[in-house]
């Protein structure tokens, strides 16, 4: 089945605004977290390209396709833009993933991959929002980004008349949002070795600093 990956990317300047008092950087951290989920999804073989959404460069990859997003208007219509795009290259499939989950798992990746349904959720580690949709085929629904997701995916995948399952991918729950969110990546990144080494790089700067 041919999937592609989509990940929305605000740019980098406007990222992370809830960070404000939590980290000193936080155009460079978004960045660092942006290559490091660029680094696992190129990982995954089963993925066919993925796809970047944003009015920021972000990777030279060869196997990142940037899809502009001049205006910015928010998660759900960059998903939808990138979306598109997938279709328009032949996607049966597509994993929208977040920029900010940077301790992402190829290995989990691929057991995410292996789920049936037509739509699969991963929500967020306090199960309300949503960290990842894999919807096949891409247009089964309109994704809905924000407070109170997961729920609403629940629903919208219900209206369509197709399966709805949820998936637990550990790697996807340590979005960073927030200093609370900053502080459990930390512990994150504490607890296990490798991965995230851009991410983990700078935040080893920081901590030096």
């Amino acid at each position: 089945m041919r999937t592609f990956a989509i990940l929305p990317v605000k740019s980098f300047g406007r990222a992370k605004q809830r960070l404000t008092g939590g980290y000193p950087d936080r155009p460079s951290l978004a960045a660092a977290m942006v290559a490091d989920v660029i680094d696992a999804l190129t990982a995954v073989s089963e993925i066919e390209e993925v796809i970047v959404v944003t009015a920021q460069a972000v990777s030279a990859d060869t196997r990142v396709r940037i899809v502009p997003d001049p205006a910015e208007t928010g998660q759900s219509p960059a998903a939808l833009r990138g979306i598109a795009v997938a279709l328009e290259r032949g996607a049966e499939r597509v994993l929208l993933v977040p920029g900010d989950c940077p301790t992402l798992d190829p290995a989990e990746v691929r057991s995410l991959l292996t789920r049936a349904e037509p739509v699969v959720i991963v929500p967020d580690r306090h199960g309300t929002g949503t960290n990842a949709l894999l919807l096949t085929p891409p247009d089964v629904m309109p994704p809905a980004f924000g407070e109170g997701s997961c729920a609403r995916h629940r629903g919208l995948g219900e209206d369509a008349g197709v399966a709805v399952g949820l998936a637990s991918v550990p790697s996807l729950g340590l979005d960073v949002d927030t200093p609370d969110d900053l502080a459990a990546l930390r512990r994150a990144l504490a607890a296990r070795p490798g991965g995230a080494a851009r991410t983990r790089a700078l935040l080893g700067e920081a901590a030096v600093a």
